[in-house]
């Protein structure tokens, strides 16, 4: 969808729940470029690893700092994926890139991640501002009920940071707020066409069952900071670097193709926990 714009009643729906869905974010031909990259792309298949929930499901993921030229470098680069996070965002210093990954939720083996807030995690590494960071899911692959696609609690970031505890090798929120939450609020099942977007607050509390299907269901979630919001225990410095807009078409129309070593990634042996 070149040139698009985040609406004012899309930021409205936005404050209001928690999230905003944005369908034909992407094209049919930039959904295909991406996803031959990824399923042909030895490296990011070198840098995948597997989460196991607690019934020991797995879900692979790839999980890079740095966005450079490369095909999925220049989405998460890219005007539209950029100033529509800025439209969402408080505060008013530069975007900065955080991190990208890239989950693959297998058939008959992709794990479940357990009900919890993105914020949960980024709060131990001593960010403060929950409000200035907006993460953007893109499907790349179908995402629907049977195949483990998302699951938020609308409106449910206005609860603030809720304490999180290890679920298998996830960390999961406070089960007893969860369940107030689920008395409070209603569940939305966020399916998804290959294109469309899912553009989410740090606090929307969020999960998805294991993939039972015979389809895959790959995405890429980008997330985005603003710069004053340092990670004091956050040892990459990728969250303060302002972004290096791109046109929305370079995805197409320039040279790019896989992610290379420069793109830094997270090395699931040598980092205590996944950021």
């Amino acid at each position: 969808m070149i040139d698009f714009r985040i609406s004012s009643q899309e930021l409205g729906n936005f404050l209001r729940d928690g999230y905003v869905i944005v369908k034909n974010f992407l094209s049919g031909a930039e959904v295909e470029k991406l996803y031959a990259i990824a399923i042909g792309d030895d490296l990011l298949q070198k840098h995948a690893f597997d989460l196991n929930d607690q019934s020991g499901k797995k879900t692979k993921l790839t999980l890079w700092y740095n966005p450079g030229d490369d095909a999925y470098g220049l989405l998460t680069r890219s005007r539209r994926m950029v100033e529509s996070v800025e439209m969402l965002m408080d505060g008013d210093t530069p975007i900065c890139h955080f991190h990208s990954k890239l989950m693959q939720k297998e058939p008959k083996v992709g794990g479940a991640w357990e009900w919890h807030q993105d914020f949960g995690y980024w709060y131990k590494n001593e960010f403060l501002f929950p409000d200035e960071m907006v993460s953007v899911m893109v499907a790349i692959t179908k995402a629907t009920r049977e195949n483990g696609c998302l699951q938020v609690i609308k409106g449910s970031h206005k609860m603030g940071r809720i304490e999180h505890g290890f679920a298998g090798e996830q960390v999961g929120a406070s089960q007893h707020y969860v369940d107030l939450a689920l008395k409070t609020l209603p569940i939305v099942y966020v399916e998804l066409e290959p294109g469309d977007a899912l553009f989410f607050h740090s606090n929307l509390l969020h999960r998805s069952e294991a993939n039972l299907s015979d389809t895959a269901r790959w995405s890429l979630i980008s997330v985005y900071n603003r710069q004053r919001n340092i990670g004091y225990n956050e040892p990459n410095g990728s969250h303060t670097v302002p972004v290096r807009i791109v046109p929305d078409d370079a995805l197409m129309k320039w040279a790019a193709t896989g992610v290379t070593e420069s793109a830094g990634f997270l090395n699931k042996d040598k980092d205590e926990a996944l950021k």
